[in-house]
């Protein structure tokens, strides 16, 4: 018979080995921050089967932590449930005097319902349904309703001091296109130049082209806009580009948010109305609808289940914003403010059973320095999104390893490529990664890593070490 106390003592070792195991890093992660130069201290994970409640593996899982772009997880959860995702966005246009014979003798009125994503092609959309309906000429102003969301306060150089990066874009009810412009560039080797497109090209748009075609390797983010020596001037609606342009890069784009708000949307309205045979010679400027009036036209945004999958894939920042405020709104009412969403966000983590004392969001997007939360709050709110009704929608939102979104370059010919659904996120001292690993016995895996460090750029590597042994282990 076997001796009682041996299996106890034999019990106890069992506990102790499990609880070492857990707070151990797998060696090839070890390795890979140790590469890095990133220390142990600045890294925390949260590894646990979807459902369980014990955890796989726990390192400073309670620490606060700055996300980056994994913050988007928290704002399209609750925005999934709270708003539910057949919720869409709407942008009303109201007639401000008679129309007759496709003539309208007073100004034309929008109202900015915070859609993120009226883009060109929405836009488009939009003013052909105005034509179909009749009207033809405008001959007052464009009168530009943003009383939805508060007049956002901020520097947009702020963060990283460059104010015409579209994922610096202010959140604003009225956003066109994502306030941005598509500059194309295409090389003519003939003419030791390359040649400027715009796309949307406002008619008031000035490019001034003054790019030599240039030998070597084809430089990409940042470093390609700096070759272009840039300027851009707002109040004058001008782009300068005086530098060289490699022959190697082909045709290449940049994205600039360059116009002002006003100057965005007048500007885009005025070449789109043109093209559908419309007429405006008027100016735009800020006003409010009146009370009680009847809108002209409606135009609905997306559903919130496809918009959640390019805020997630994409990590757009501008949209993420909106879906922020747009939580706000609608539990406290317009104007939107970050401080309306922070309380509908914590009171809807509350009814969930996620207290997260240490959350802080300060815009919902991640592109922040002040926004926090512990690899454990993740961890559970990935628990809870698992359970929930929007489960598909969520998941189905976030990038999958080797396949698309930021994660498309990413493990590719691996075992886990195309096994996790993972949402990433870095800055220039925080790289993060959250979401599900179907391992290779079919398990489903949560797992979340936030590293907080200096070096945090370079340990990308270690991150994909933590995938590979989530999959590999099962």
């Amino acid at each position: 018979m076997p001796n009682p106390c041996r299996l106890f003592a034999a019990a106890l070792c069992a506990i102790a080995f499990s609880a070492l195991a857990q707070d151990a890093l797998p060696p090839q992660v070890a390795q890979a921050l140790n590469a890095a130069r990133v220390s142990q201290a600045s890294v925390a994970i949260a590894v646990q089967e979807a459902g369980a409640s014990r955890s796989t593996l726990r390192v400073n899982e309670a620490a606060p932590m700055n996300p980056a772009s994994v913050m988007k997880l928290v704002t399209t959860y609750a925005a999934l449930e709270r708003l539910g995702p057949a919720y869409r966005w709407r942008t009303e246009v109201f007639l401000d005097g008679d129309l007759r014979d496709g003539v309208l003798s007073g100004s034309l009125l929008l109202r900015g319902g915070g859609d993120p994503k009226l883009n060109l092609e929405s836009f488009w959309v939009l003013l052909r349904a105005l034509r179909a309906k009749g009207l033809r000429e405008i001959r007052g102003d464009l009168v530009l309703d943003r009383s939805r969301f508060e007049r956002a306060v901020g520097d947009p150089a702020r963060f990283d001091g460059d104010p015409f990066r579209p994922y610096n874009v202010l959140p604003d009810p009225l956003l066109v296109n994502y306030r941005s412009l598509r500059f194309v560039f295409h090389p003519v080797p003939g003419a030791g130049t390359a040649r400027i497109s715009v796309e949307p090209h406002p008619p008031a748009l000035e490019v001034v082209n003054v790019l030599k075609l240039s030998e070597g390797p084809c430089p990409e983010g940042r470093a390609f806009r700096d070759i272009l020596l840039p300027t851009f001037e707002p109040a004058k609606q001008r782009a300068i580009f005086a530098g060289r342009f490699p022959a190697s890069c082909g045709e290449k784009d940049l994205n600039v948010a360059l116009l002002e708000p006003n100057d965005q949307v007048a500007g885009i309205l005025r070449q789109l109305w043109a093209e559908t045979g419309g007429t405006w010679p008027g100016a735009a400027r800020d006003g409010t609808v009146p009370a009680g009036a009847t809108p002209f036209h409606v135009h609905d945004s997306p559903s919130l289940a496809e918009l959640v999958r390019d805020v997630n894939k994409l990590s757009n920042n501008v949209m993420a914003r909106h879906l922020y405020l747009t939580l706000g709104m609608e539990a406290s009412g317009a104007p939107a403010s970050p401080e309306k969403s922070m309380a509908a966000v914590r009171d809807w983590m509350r009814q969930k059973g996620l207290p997260a004392p240490e959350l802080v969001m300060e815009n919902g997007s991640g592109l922040s320095r002040a926004e926090r939360i512990s690899a454990a709050s993740m961890a559970a709110l990935l628990q809870s999104a698992w359970r929930s009704s929007v489960m598909p929608e969520f998941i189905a939102s976030l990038p999958v390893a080797a396949t698309d979104g930021t994660m498309r370059r990413r493990l590719k010919g691996e075992g886990v490529s195309g096994q996790a659904h993972i949402k990433t996120g870095l800055l220039s001292d925080a790289r993060a990664m959250a979401g599900y690993v179907l391992d290779r016995r079919g398990r489903r895996m949560v797992v979340v890593m936030l590293i907080n460090h200096p070096n945090a750029p370079q340990s990308q590597e270690a991150l994909d070490a933590l995938l590979r042994w989530v999959y590999e282990r099962g």
